[in-house]
């Protein structure tokens, strides 16, 4: 009898899954922007500033949602999801979101945090051995004026906190230039279909571009801590996400590939001449299913979905009654991992830019005055390289994420509807 009621209990809950995500397809309820301390005619902005953006040919389309105080209030989608088929942009468009990808994977590690089974100062060559002997390349000018590199042993170990926080001396070789990078480029890391573990054995065998701990440096860390989470759960990444957090959110179109025939038609794609991302790497096809699970760029997920893993990060970790993390977990995520005091310098190349920290998966607000972008303290963000973003901004109970498919105009185009956003605040 009683294993007959937890079935019938476990069918209802998967009905009442089913209807949400069938629900969100039209789009959620939305409250009128005054009752959530917007104004009309301010948030109407984002809809001329965007209708703009399509007329002109910059993008092909765009999907948006801001939530404050448990309301939506606003969500609006505008032209295309692909330019070739002209089929609208909708609800259940599925997108690349790249970055984005990194808070979820370092919520995951942080679960396994909570529990007791991983520690932030513990080395990372504890769970992948391949990274005892990782060295540091330094660049050296030889008497010819070439730049070689010379191999140095690490001051200290590379932690599982460098990996949240990008200070683990790994890079990507698509972004800046520099002998290091030049490997990474000519490693051709992804050859072969590797999978996770194969990947990170590839990846221990090149040079660090930095000390462990000593310099923020935007890298490939992610996909290290992805690792990490299959050696502590026993579970390939996606199946430890999948139980701990798309299926009790309700996050039924985040993967990390495409794979059913049917919703592959609701992939977005950005004009022709709009996908390539750095030396060597585009946009790639998540239709085409490979073995490696990328923590750090590789899954793929819709306005609905994301918009309930921002939810719960707002809601210090809870939502709809069941909690993900700690409300405290939270807050230390959201603070700043790389301050006064942390060793760590800021690299040439840092993008949160001035005004923000850095926490552990996501960039955070430290001042409200130095970033020409406007915000509030506390405020935690980032973006993927093809065209999405969010951010959560506790001080105001609220999140936005923005969804599209550009590589040439992602950055303008945040800067501007966090301004268009913060610009229709009436209270």
């Amino acid at each position: 009898m009683l294993a007959s009621i937890r079935l019938r209990g476990v069918a209802v809950a998967a009905l009442l899954l089913a209807t949400v995500s069938v629900a969100f397809a039209e789009g959620p309820i939305i409250a009128k922007p005054e009752e959530t301390g917007f104004s009309s005619a301010g948030l109407a902005r984002i809809d001329a500033y965007l209708k703009n953006e399509i007329a002109t040919e910059k993008i092909p389309g765009a999907i948006m949602m801001i939530q404050r105080n448990g309301k939506t209030a606003y969500f609006n989608s505008f032209g295309v999801r692909d330019p070739g088929t002209k089929a609208p942009m909708t609800p259940d468009t599925i997108f690349r979101i790249y970055s984005m990808t990194k808070p979820i994977t370092t919520v995951a590690a942080m679960m396994l945090v909570e529990e007791g089974k991983l520690q932030l100062d513990e080395p990372v060559s504890k769970y992948i051995p391949a990274f005892a002997d990782v060295k540091v390349g330094v660049e050296k000018k030889g008497e010819d004026g070439k730049i070689g590199l010379d191999l140095v042993a690490p001051r200290r170990p590379m932690t599982i906190q460098d990996l949240m926080r990008h200070t683990s001396g790994l890079t990507y070789g698509i972004f800046g230039d520099g002998a290091v990078k030049k490997l990474y480029r000519e490693a051709n890391l992804s050859e072969g279909d590797p999978d996770n573990a194969l990947f990170a054995e590839r990846l221990a065998k090149l040079p660090l571009v930095y000390q462990p701990g000593t310099t923020w440096e935007y890298s490939q860390s992610t996909d290290i801590l992805g690792r990490v989470i299959e050696v502590v759960s026993g579970k390939s990444l996606f199946q430890f996400m999948k139980e701990r957090l798309f299926d009790p959110l309700g996050m039924t179109n985040t993967s990390f590939f495409v794979t059913d025939a049917a919703k592959q038609s609701l992939v977005a794609e950005p004009f022709p001449s709009d996908r390539k991302i750095g030396p060597g790497a585009e946009m790639g096809d998540p239709r085409v299913a490979r073995k490696f699970e990328a923590g750090g760029a590789g899954l793929v997920s819709t306005i609905g979905d994301y918009s309930r893993f921002a939810a719960m990060l707002v809601n210090g970790g809870t939502l709809d009654g069941k909690r993900y993390l700690s409300p405290k977990t939270v807050a230390y995520m959201g603070s700043n991992h790389i301050g006064p005091g942390s060793g760590v310098t800021p690299g040439p190349a840092y993008s949160p830019g001035p005004g923000f920290g850095f926490g552990l998966g996501f960039a955070v607000r430290i001042d409200v005055g130095v970033s020409p972008i406007e915000g509030s303290v506390g405020e935690m963000n980032w973006s993927g390289a093809g065209g999405t973003t969010f951010w959560v901004d506790p001080k105001e109970n609220m999140f936005a994420v923005f969804m599209s498919q550009t590589v040439m105009h992602r950055g303008r185009l945040r800067i501007a509807l966090k301004n268009i956003v913060y610009g229709a605040f009436e209270k």
